[in-house]
């Protein structure tokens, strides 16, 4: 019969709780707040497959991901993309190697994006909801 140390217990616990609380981040979609594009989550699906190069506005799209490590990746592919971050790779590479596509730039984390999309009026990102500042304008998706 083998018994669990207590202290391995609540590590566990502590470790089930950090996960827990890793996978309540919720992500939301900004832009440049001079942008006045409607966006539904199938135009952002759209534009972060490559497959929309405009928005509504006539305005050039510059869509910005984050590094496929990150957990607002990792949600954004799952709850967005309607497809798992390994779908997306897979998706990504046979365009690339087809050469009918470029995936969208990466940057490193939430405030690098943030700066990216104040900076640039045409680019579209993603954030979770906590990091969102003044700067830039969340997009609600309909």
């Amino acid at each position: 019969m083998h018994i669990k140390s207590p202290l391995k217990t609540l590590i566990g616990i502590a470790l089930s709780c950090s996960i827990s609380l890793c996978t309540l981040a919720e992500v939301v979609v900004i832009v440049h707040p001079s942008n006045d594009s409607a966006l539904t989550q199938k135009d952002v699906q759209r534009i972060f497959l490559g497959k929309e190069k405009k928005f509504s506005n006539g305005n050039s799209i510059l869509p910005i991901n984050q590094q496929p490590s990150s957990s607002a990746r990792g949600s954004f592919d799952t709850d967005t993309l309607g497809r798992s971050s390994t779908q997306i790779a897979a998706y990504w590479s046979k365009l690339v190697f087809t050469g009918k596509g470029i995936p969208p730039k990466e940057l490193d984390n939430d405030a690098a994006v943030l700066a990216f999309v104040a900076d640039n009026q045409n680019a579209i990102g993603y954030v979770d909801n906590a990091s969102v500042s003044d700067a830039v304008k969340v997009i609600s998706l309909n």
